[in-house]
């Protein structure tokens, strides 16, 4: 049972008046319409869903599917099952079905020669090499189809629950299917997991065989906030593209399906950035072991009171102009026994705008608090005995 504490103040005490919830809807813009099948916006700190439209249909990935290749790959690099510079033999089956003599993207890779794991990472990721992907899934899980297993197992475990691969490339494969959202999430993934190997994101270009490739994401050239991740073409999937951006310490991640063409994507995809950065803020407003309340009444403990404080930041992405909106509620249990150990859950701490509750924390003890003696701990039977009696 919590006893309810509201702030007097909201967060930011500096911010002297409210703008009501009904004037905010009337004054903060809509989001754009983009000419796609499916979009998505999502801050890529908080994953907070600045906008969306059918995100959830499942549609084909096209190279969008190279993310995860290229997340599992570097996740068996950081394991240590693998090496980046180890070389790769580049197998028959790589050539014959992603190589040169395909219509498909290619790395351009020669049969049966020995490539590094890192160079064929850079084959992926700029060049979205199918013959790179596949030479890559054959290495870490000995066939495409076993690698794509550990896809399908990897996107479960990532929460990718409308996802489902066939190969490791994107090449066109019945039931192969993603959604926005899940796209999202790998590319958050990508970006948060292996910073490493997201810089190679935004390199534009990559040369194997004396052969420069550019990279096919317009925006590295026009945005210079944008630093990744992946475009993607079929005819059924049509023109595709993730793409993420940093602007004020604000990370953002677009998700673009089913355009009509690669101008389009990116016009679109620079459009729905434009829209996230100009109209939406993401920052930390607590901070890991702040005091969020003091002098907190313990019972039958060696001290009268003990502090509350988080065990994470708490960062928030919110519409601009609605700071000071935000209001914090604490619940605290309503009566705390010692002993008590720091990190010990003794309450939570909320954060909403306009009564909606945007995040929902625990309140920690910030220190031990041990047991007092016989006769202090009878004393505080008494007067809680009396306590409860008249309540």
């Amino acid at each position: 049972m919590y006893k309810k504490w509201t702030l007097a103040a909201t967060i930011l005490l500096w911010c002297l008046t409210l703008t009501s919830f009904t004037q905010a809807q009337k004054l903060f813009p809509a989001p754009p319409q983009l000419a796609a099948k499916a979009w998505i916006l999502v801050d890529a700190d908080t994953g907070y869903v600045v906008a969306e439209q059918h995100a959830d249909i499942q549609l084909p990935p096209a190279s969008l599917a190279k993310m995860m290749t290229t997340y599992i790959v570097s996740n068996e690099i950081e394991a240590g099952r693998i090496d980046e510079q180890s070389k790769v033999l580049i197998s028959d089956n790589a050539w014959r079905l992603g190589g040169a003599k395909t219509d498909g993207s290619t790395m351009f890779l020669s049969p049966r020669t020995n490539v590094s794991v890192l160079d064929l990472m850079h084959g992926v990721i700029i060049q979205s090499g199918n013959d790179a992907a596949i030479a890559l899934a054959e290495h870490v899980s000995g066939s495409e189809s076993a690698f794509a297993d550990g896809m399908n197992r990897q996107a479960q475990l990532l929460g990718m629950t409308n996802t489902t691969y066939m190969n490791a490339t994107g090449l066109p494969a019945e039931g192969m299917l993603t959604t926005a959202r899940d796209l999202s999430v790998i590319a958050r993934s990508i970006i948060q997991d292996h910073p490493k190997y997201y810089s190679i994101y935004s390199k534009k270009y990559f040369e194997h065989n004396n052969i420069n490739q550019p990279n096919r994401n317009r925006l590295l050239w026009r945005d210079t906030s944008v630093d990744g991740l992946k475009t993607g073409y079929t005819s059924a999937a049509g023109y595709c593209l993730v793409t993420s951006a940093k602007r004020r310490g604000m990370r953002l991640i677009s998700v673009v399906l089913g355009a009509s063409n690669d101008a389009s994507r990116a016009r679109e995809s620079q459009k729905l950035l434009s829209y996230g950065f100009r109209n939406f803020n993401t920052e930390t407003i607590y901070k890991k072991d702040d005091l969020i309340k003091e002098n907190t009444k313990i019972w039958y403990g060696q001290q009268d009171f003990l502090n509350l404080t988080i065990d994470d930041d708490i960062t928030l992405t919110f519409p601009r102009g609605s700071k000071k909106s935000l209001s914090a509620n604490i619940l605290v249990d309503e009566q705390i026994y010692a002993p008590v150990y720091r990190g010990q859950e003794l309450g939570r701490l909320q954060v909403s705008l306009n009564d909606e509750i945007y995040i929902d924390v625990p309140l920690v003890a910030a220190q031990d608090v041990a047991q007092s003696g016989s006769l202090s701990r009878l004393f505080d039977w008494i007067i809680l005995f009396f306590t409860n009696l008249m309540s």
